[in-house]
């Protein structure tokens, strides 16, 4: 049969039936198509031990094909500092640093699937990370990477608002003047404390909706609310371990960090592959 363009109307007409069938799906993948129990575990921090150390093991596998992907990671984090400690946002530069934490699980969702691939003994290269963008969670998984993104932008605001009533409202006029005021000044020191205090609060709210939420919705579809209430519950069942864990977390950032970022490269890749197996630690296996 010969397909004709058809006239305005019914072009129309077909584009919202299917742009209605998308959303439809998009609904019921948000809201979850896998409604069996999630069954959370009981971890210790000796789990964290064996979910690192495999994350490393995942790392040496196919270590190439994930430098390819998080090489663009320290690059892009490196100038984002170099512009900010050039311009009149030197005040940033921490809380831009230190944010890193905040959005840290997104830049991992490849590498959760990299993981899962290799577990299930399938063919893996860096190709594979972008499975993600053809899976039925993708909509509920990038809902959950805006929401982390928006925290990341209410951090920055309230990092300039704390700047702005300590040493502020004027920038700094150099490095060495910004490090002295900050540590031989009482506002300096106010703006130290409350800037850790208020971040701790917010890396803390983000592990605990991540943790293990963004591996639980690449593996199964259980929909956006059921997977934060999830890692949400791992949380508060195993607060010591998944204390230790951020700590851990911190812990890699800050030698990405302090090697102008080019540590990244193979601390990113562990974290993320590490995550995953921390996931498959705390959610039990529900094949």
């Amino acid at each position: 049969m010969v397909k004709t363009i058809g006239n305005p109307f019914s072009w129309t007409a077909r584009m919202f039936g299917q742009g209605a069938q998308g959303a439809g799906e998009a609904t019921k993948e948000f809201a979850g198509r896998d409604t069996a129990p999630i069954e959370i575990r009981d971890i210790g921090v000796s789990d964290l031990k064996v979910a690192l150390q495999k994350g490393a093991q995942d790392f040496m596998a196919f270590r190439s094909d994930v430098i390819f992907i998080i090489v663009m990671y320290p690059i892009i984090g490196f100038l984002l500092v170099w512009f900010a400690s050039n311009t009149d946002f030197l005040p940033l530069v921490f809380p831009l640093i230190s944010g890193f934490a905040l959005v840290g699980p997104i830049a991992a969702i490849g590498l959760y699937e990299m993981s899962r691939r290799h577990e299930r003994g399938e063919a893996v290269s860096w190709r594979h990370a972008f499975d993600v963008l053809r899976s039925p969670s993708f909509v509920p998984i990038l809902v959950l990477g805006g929401f982390l993104l928006s925290i990341f932008v209410v951090w920055m605001y309230v990092a300039s608002w704390i700047y702005f009533l300590t040493l502020g409202p004027e920038p700094p006029t150099s490095i060495a003047t910004f490090a002295r005021d900050i540590f031989t000044t009482g506002a300096g020191w106010a703006m130290l404390v409350s800037g850790i205090g208020i971040g701790f609060l917010f890396a803390a709210l983000v592990l605990a909706i991540s943790v293990v939420s963004f591996p639980l919705l690449i593996d199964r579809h259980v929909g956006l609310p059921a997977a934060v209430v999830a890692s949400v519950r791992v949380t508060a069942q195993n607060p010591v371990a998944i204390g230790a864990w951020g700590l851990v977390v911190v812990a890699f950032l800050g030698i990405g960090v302090l090697t102008l970022f080019i540590a990244m490269i193979i601390v990113l890749p562990i974290l993320g592959h590490a995550t995953w197996h921390l996931y498959r630690q705390a959610i039990a296996d529900r094949r």
